[in-house]
């Protein structure tokens, strides 16, 4: 694989990202998003990407998880994608940011029932007696709410502005190609340059 030395990053990624669609298994959209904690320990979890909008990457999470507390602290965060069917593994390190409150209740309304309720249900990250106690709460949320469910305000998304990225190809005896991506000032044409394996 040869890439130019100018390249937008996006474009390429959404070459890739519609060839994991067509030949990935299941969710060709799971990225597995890294955070660092006050204490310097990472934590890395899988979430859904969920759109791509001015070349920032959109996942949505409760905003009183872990992941979001640590991404609160940081404001930095890396994301990666990786599609065995395709060998293929494209990273992201970037800022990261919460979207407006209107993107987030456009793509709350478009969730299944199901999820919307989930979202007030879970208190994600917080310890759980048993597996009752979030289904009782379930029942009552459904109950309190028919089937027109508000956007909870602890729940939105966060957008991550990509500072650096890395497409990565499997190769033969190990020696895949690396092509490290950064911002050129002024262009959407980011410089690319080509790493040892």
């Amino acid at each position: 694989m040869e890439l130019d030395r100018k390249i937008d990053p996006i474009e390429l990624f959404g070459k890739w990202f519609l060839e994991a669609k067509e030949k990935e298994i299941s969710d060709p959209n799971a990225m597995q998003i890294a955070t660092v904690s006050e204490q310097g320990y990472p934590s890395v979890r899988t979430v859904l990407l969920k759109d791509i909008t001015d070349g920032n990457f959109i996942f949505y999470t409760n905003y009183e998880s872990r992941k979001a507390k640590e991404i609160s602290q940081t404001g930095k965060a890396a994301i990666c994608f990786y599609w065995k069917s395709l060998n293929r593994q494209i990273r992201v390190v970037g800022e990261i940011k919460k979207v407006s409150q209107e993107v987030s209740d456009i793509y709350f309304q478009s969730r299944s029932l199901g999820s919307r309720i989930g979202a007030w249900a879970s208190l994600q990250s917080q310890p759980l007696d048993n597996r009752d106690t979030l289904l009782k709460k379930v029942d009552e949320f459904k109950k309190k709410f028919g089937k027109n469910v508000p956007r909870p305000e602890h729940w939105g998304g966060f957008k991550i502005i990509p500072k650096e990225f890395e497409f990565w190809q499997d190769g033969e005896f190990r020696l895949h190609d690396r092509f490290i991506l950064r911002p050129n000032i002024g262009t959407k044409l980011w410089d690319c340059q080509r790493h040892y394996p």
